[in-house]
């Protein structure tokens, strides 16, 4: 007898021609687009899709799935294919009935709305469309897909508002994924979350969650990721903690969680990584029980008010990333930390650590980067120590009391290829050699040395560069010129003299910020701004630069702050500026700039405009108060949250990417002296046309500018009464009318601006009763000084009694240079405390160290969490 012996083939059915048809037309729907996908290693996989011949299968095409014992596409992967165009409910992917997985993620739909055809799909278990630019509403349809367990539509412009989360969780009781990220959801995070016994993620990133955080989601048993970071009005506490759970990711980075940390997080044992930067913990210790975390790869408690020593987490063999920046730790830097070998990421900065730097810290040797700026750390750095960490990339030393040995026996063969180096107050006396063997470096702060001499010939200047506040001379060197991808540099409060260079068109593409403002530059501004350029920030005050502002600045659409103060410019107003969508701070003080100024002209009424002094210059005629109707930004009262103007500069190093914050500065003369202003608070608005030639009435449409908070038109010739529509600027703070002419009476009604701390009106012909609540009973003589004919507190002239005599001018307002002279003040929310928005800025003659300590210009890297 004869048997066959040969193994037997399993026949898998063919793709049914319905689907393939339902395939091949869904590819035709589409472009493929390299730019529709982020992945670098995206392509288009339908490309390979063809008309069935003999022998095809579908099934066998890239991205598909079929079921093995009928054939039906089950499976449907596209994600980064590079698909470009829209998605409508008659889209032939809805004929594909049979799906359970769905994956067009990292695609480019041009904005289209989530379609109601998804809800034909009613086998769906997993759905993902992150990153495809779907937006709109989230249609209701998807809450008809009952059997999901993974849906993830982050990271799309997409709000979910009607339905709300509540209808989505209460609809969806079989998800075990839900990935929102980005999500406009704007809403409280409900209680029937804690429902959801199988939810192993939640990610809830960045979506406008508010109110208190139900606890109860935190003792779901199964739960491995939960991450609701950056919801800034997202509170809550920290519950105890079982063995039970199973958290792997708890990141609450960037809410409002606050309290303790409980010493039951030690009983996390699966916890990877924990993230709680940026909340409002404020109770001290931290527990030493986080020692017990061994699992743990990164650890980030930064930017919160943690106290006391830091405890040891030496057992942390695991851990890659350690941030404990920004908080109020003391003590010396801690040994133990010689024993977590794995430690690639060290952050310290922003602490009250003292004491060296313990040498131990430099045989980490797989660092790559090591922050310890703004501590109290002291001792000399001899750069030798480097040698053996060939792994450093970045290195931020800043703001402490210690002093680097950046030039004596130094083998800058044998030091690590940095990308990014911070010696901000470092004692560093001259230019670091080494630098010159650093090829790679992006990022170089040498703030406030005492490096002195002229510029080496040898520097070119890396990507983002600061030197501002030492005693640098000579001439900005021609290597500057060899910059093709200079993103920012800060030269100022320097002696650099000569003419700024030529080629600063040259990179005008790349640069975001440019200061090399209170140096001895002198001669014309160049043409500095090409049609394709990216700068937000120009600071060239205080040099003594002349001629007239070039009009290629009328090209530098991204410009938010432009300071051309105190130089010899000779010009007049550049209402071509009023153009620049962005502008929000133009300073021109103190400069030659004269005639009259135009009323604002379509498209030129500096829309964004919230900080403007032209003061000390010779503009004459009558000023165009229309400015302050087209001036919409003045017009909005105070946000929130208190922030300050910066700018951003992103960057890459190594493989992450990082953002530059530089934070902007700006000089005003208040109370007839000059004072620093470090920081300029996003909610400050002010408008200084002081000491100029300008003459008329004020006009009532100065009472549109509602956020003003300070407006000085003094030492002006102008004449008419106050207008009481002053009184419509209710956030003002600083008033000053002083050395005009103008007559008639204080309006009684200015006695509504409860915020007004400093009021003059000296030296004009004033007279009547000067108003006498609120605020008023507190201003001096000398707010009223050079009026014969105003009468009643503070002036010794009775209201009733024409005869008594005029005091004599009043110095009771003088102030000594060592007192913080004023502070201007804002109503707290919701408690009606009385705070300072500019906290007693000292008055100064660029003598402002105080300032530099306190509210300095200081460069801050921020990774991208």
């Amino acid at each position: 007898m004869v048997t066959d012996s040969s193994p037997s083939v399993v026949q898998h059915p063919l793709c049914h021609g319905s689907d393939s048809s339902a395939l091949l037309e869904f590819k035709q729907s589409f472009l493929i687009e390299k730019f529709a996908s982020g992945d670098p290693s995206a392509y288009p996989k339908v490309e390979m899709w063809q008309p069935e011949r003999e022998g095809s299968d579908c099934c066998s095409w890239d991205g598909v799935e079929c079921d093995t014992n009928n054939g039906h596409v089950i499976g449907l992967d596209l994600s980064s294919s590079c698909l470009y165009g829209s998605i409508n409910s008659s889209s032939s992917l809805f004929r594909l009935v049979h799906l359970l997985r769905l994956d067009l993620s990292d695609n480019d739909f041009n904005y289209s709305k989530i379609p109601h055809g998804v809800g034909q799909l009613s086998r769906l278990t997993s759905l993902n469309l992150s990153s495809s630019r779907f937006s709109g509403q989230i249609s209701s349809q998807i809450l008809e897909l009952s059997k999901l367990v993974f849906l993830d539509l982050s990271s799309n412009p997409l709000h979910l508002h009607k339905p709300n989360l509540r209808n989505l969780v209460v609809n969806l009781t079989q998800l075990k994924k839900l990935h929102l990220n980005e999500v406009n959801i704007s809403s409280r995070v409900p209680d029937v979350f804690a429902n959801l016994s199988s939810l192993t993620s939640l990610l809830l990133e960045n979506c406008g969650l508010h109110g208190e955080f139900p606890t109860g989601i935190f003792h779901l048993s199964s739960l491995q990721f939960l991450s609701v970071r950056n919801n800034p009005d997202l509170t809550g506490l920290f519950p105890e903690f079982h063995h039970t759970s199973s958290l792997k990711l708890l990141a609450l980075a960037g809410t409002s969680f606050s309290g303790r940390l409980p010493t039951s997080i030690g009983n996390l044992d699966s916890l990877v990584e924990l993230n709680i930067s940026s909340c409002n913990f404020t109770s001290g210790l931290i527990p030493s029980s986080l020692g017990r975390l061994i699992q743990l790869t990164s650890l980030d408690l930064s930017r919160n008010s943690f106290s006391g020593q830091i405890p040891s987490l030496s057992n942390l063999k695991e851990l890659d990333t350690l941030d404990l920046s920004y908080n109020q730790f003391i003590g010396e830097i801690p040994s133990w930390l010689m024993n977590l070998t794995r430690l690639r990421r060290l952050y310290l900065a922003g602490n009250r650590l003292e004491g060296p730097i313990p040498s131990s810290l430099f045989g980490l040797v797989n660092l790559q980067c090591l922050y310890l700026e703004s501590n109290y750390l002291n001792g000399t750095v001899d750069l030798n120590i480097l040698s053996e960490m060939k792994n450093l990339i970045e290195l931020q030393l800043s703001n402490n009391s210690l002093s680097l040995l950046s030039s004596i026996n130094i083998n800058a063969t044998t030091l690590p290829t940095f990308k990014a180096l911070g010696l901000n107050s470092c004692n560093v006396t001259v230019f670091p050699d080494f630098l010159q063997n650093q090829d790679e470096l992006e990022v170089l702060l040498l703030r406030q040395n005492k490096i002195h001499g002229p510029i080496p010939k040898w520097l070119i200047p890396p990507n983002s560069t600061t030197v501002s506040e030492n005693e640098l001379s000579g001439e900005i060197p021609p290597s500057f010129c060899n910059m093709s991808s200079l993103r920012l540099l800060d030269f100022s409060s320097n002696s650099v003299s000569g003419r700024i260079p030529l080629c600063l068109a040259n990179f005008s593409s790349s640069l975001n910020a440019l200061n090399l403002g209170s140096n001895n530059l002198y001669g014309v501004i160049p043409q500095a701004c090409t049609s394709r350029n990216n700068l937000m920030k120009i600071d060239l005050g205080g040099n003594h630069l002349e001629g007239q502002v070039p009009t290629s600045l009328g090209s530098c659409l991204m410009l938010e702050k432009l300071d051309l103060g105190n130089n010899q410019i000779n010009d007049t107003f550049p209402f071509w500026l009023g153009a620049l969508p962005k502008l929000q701070v133009l300073i021109l003080r103190s400069n030659k700039f004269h005639g009259e100024i135009r009323g604002p002209r379509t498209n030129f009424g500096f829309p964004k405009l919230r900080i403007i002094d032209i003061s000390h210059n010779g503009f004459t005629g009558n000023f165009p108060w229309e400015y302050f109707q087209s001036w919409d930004a003045m017009k909005i009262l105070e946000s929130k949250h208190l922030t300050y103007m910066q700018v951003g500069i992103k960057f890459q190093v190594s493989r992450h990417l990082w953002t530059a914050y530089y934070t902007c500065s700006m000089t005003m003369v208040n109370k007839g002296m000059e004072r620093v202003y470090e920081k300029i608070p996003d909610i400050f608005t002010a408008a200084d046309l002081s000491s100029n030639k300008f003459v008329g009435e004020m006009a009532d449409c100065i009472g549109k500018a509602k956020g003003l908070h300070l407006l000085n038109l003094s030492n002006n010739a102008l004449t008419g009464q106050i207008p009481t529509s002053l009184v419509n600027l209710m956030e003002l703070e600083v008033l000053d009318l002083s050395q005009n002419k103008l007559s008639g009476e204080i309006p009684q009604q200015l006695v509504q601006l409860t915020f007004l701390e400093f009021f003059n009106v000296s030296h004009n012909h004033l007279k009547g009763p000067i108003p006498r609540a609120n605020q008023f009973s507190t201003f001096p003589n000398s707010s009223f000084d050079g009026n014969l004919g105003l009468c009643g507190n503070p002036l010794s002239r009775d209201c009733g009694n024409p005869e008594a005599s005029a005091p004599p001018p009043s110095t009771s307002d003088q102030s000594s240079p060592g007192e913080l002279d004023w502070i201007i003040v804002l109503l707290g929310y919701g408690s009606g405390l009385v705070i300072g928005v500019l906290m007693g800025y000292r008055l100064t003659t660029r003598k402002h160290e105080w300032f530099v300590r306190t509210f300095g210009r200081q460069k801050r890297w921020r990774r991208k969490k």
